[in-house]
């Protein structure tokens, strides 16, 4: 093929085209009608775009002909659209962006976003959200369920999406860059909680895949695979690619709210310095 053809989709469909492209649209739009002083700088727009860019890649080219046919480039796929394209995202501080659309909506719209406010509440309670963002790991790499997911192109779809989705739910509850001192948001600590609490079952899970004597995921076997690798190969790359690289995104995550708490610890004591001096002066 020539190198356009991977660029093309291997099952197209309209709604994740128009999705992404609807994305794209509302961010540059919202880009180029904030304020100077407002609009996120270069290296944030392009975090975001990459994660854009990487989360349409593995959906919706030829690289999801390879994530069908190999379960190693499979568990790729999800590493993706679960931790590390959401987490760029999200890690660009969307925000404003977010902020400049949500003026933009007619009045009467309210009362129809009200069921999604209250969905998106109850699904941002930690508890759940790191309830939901580890249990869809195994929901969709429970044998049978994985089985028919392949094999059915609805199912398959709804996998792939609900992957994404809960991956940009998780990564803000956990990276929102805004105060907990001044904004009614998650804790830092209570996020490093939930961070290490979504480790061990992930590693569990990669675990036992990796060092399974038999083959788990015999779909594979059924299709025929892209490449001609050994199954237990293609089970053993897919094991280590569940259990590594997660756990060690997770790491980076606390990293990252580890700064951010420090940054606005600091900030924060200058604030009621500033305050404390004011009132002496006063």
């Amino acid at each position: 093929m020539s190198w356009y053809h991977y660029l093309l989709p291997y099952d197209f469909s309209p709604l994740t085209l128009i999705a992404f492209v609807v994305v794209l649209t509302m961010y540059l739009q919202g880009l180029y009608a904030l304020p100077a002083e407002e609009r996120p700088g270069a290296l944030r727009v392009f975090t975001f775009l990459l994660g854009l860019l990487l989360c349409y890649t593995v959906m919706h080219t030829r690289f999801d002909y390879y994530s069908q046919y190999m379960f190693f480039i499979h568990r790729g796929q999800h590493l993706v659209l679960h931790h590390l394209g959401p987490l760029l995202m999200v890690l660009s501080n969307p925000l404003p962006i977010m902020r400049f659309w949500a003026r933009q909506l007619p009045g009467w719209l309210a009362p129809f976003l009200w069921p999604v406010k209250m969905a998106y509440r109850v699904l941002q309670q930690p508890l759940i959200a790191a309830t939901l963002f580890v249990g869809l790991i195994y929901l969709w790499l429970t044998p049978e369920l994985h089985f028919d997911a392949m094999l059915s192109r609805p199912l398959y779809w709804v996998m792939n999406w609900s992957m994404l989705l809960d991956g940009l739910l998780f990564w803000w509850l956990i990276l929102d860059p805004r105060s907990p001192h001044t904004e009614r948001v998650l804790g830092y600590g209570k996020r490093i909680i939930l961070l290490v609490l979504i480790i061990p079952p992930q590693s569990a899970l990669g675990a036992w895949i990796l060092f399974s004597d038999s083959m788990v995921y015999d779909v594979y076997e059924v299709c025929g695979r892209a490449w001609p690798m050994a199954p237990e190969t293609d089970q053993m790359l897919g094991g280590v690619l569940t259990w590594i690289p997660p756990a060690m995104m997770s790491g980076i995550a606390i990293l990252i709210v580890v700064g951010r708490m420090m940054r606005d610890d600091r900030s924060n004591a200058k604030t009621q310095q500033a305050d404390e001096a004011r009132e002496v002066h006063a």
